[in-house]
């Protein structure tokens, strides 16, 4: 598939090139017609508050955002998407706007309910993440924090 991207004037390139990971890229080719392979990945991140109140929830989103984009060594700008969830006793605030917040205005977000689990986690934001990540990156570290740390005990401190 071919496309031009009017906001940043290349031609885009959809590929199914095999990077090293075994995923297909998303390739961009510059002026110069050579081609970037950028692997597309998700993340995981989930985290806790203490109660259903707004700032918690915000504080609570950027926290766990900041730590996926630290731990990837991501900017901003590699961020394709976000798909928060969160339990149904979280209604104060949406977690997409504690991103919006952060500067996040062009990326699509999108929020919604967790599946309502007897014995889930009380007073859960989840997220899952689709970045354009470099094609020699490292292996996606996944951040849970807080509470959310026991959903994922495979993970050391919440990291992948």
């Amino acid at each position: 598939v071919n496309g031009r991207c009017r906001a940043y004037g290349v031609q885009l390139t959809a590929s199914f090139v095999v990077a090293a990971r075994r995923e297909p890229s998303l390739a961009i080719s510059n002026s110069a017609g050579q081609l970037h392979p950028m692997p597309l990945i998700a993340l995981r991140g989930a985290t806790t508050v203490t109660a259903d109140d707004e700032a918690l929830l915000a504080d609570a989103t950027r926290e766990v955002l900041r730590a996926l984009l630290e731990r990837n060594a991501l900017q901003p700008s590699q961020v394709v998407s976000a798909f928060f969830t969160c339990t149904s006793d979280l209604t104060a605030a949406y977690p997409a706007q504690a991103a919006r917040d952060m500067g996040w205005q062009r990326i699509p977000m999108l929020c919604a309910a967790d599946l309502p689990v007897r014995g889930a986690l009380p007073r859960c934001i989840r997220v899952l993440l689709h970045v354009n990540a470099a094609a020699d990156a490292a292996a996606p570290r996944h951040a849970y924090l807080r509470d959310a740390a026991s959903l994922r005990g495979d993970l050391e401190d919440g990291l992948s």
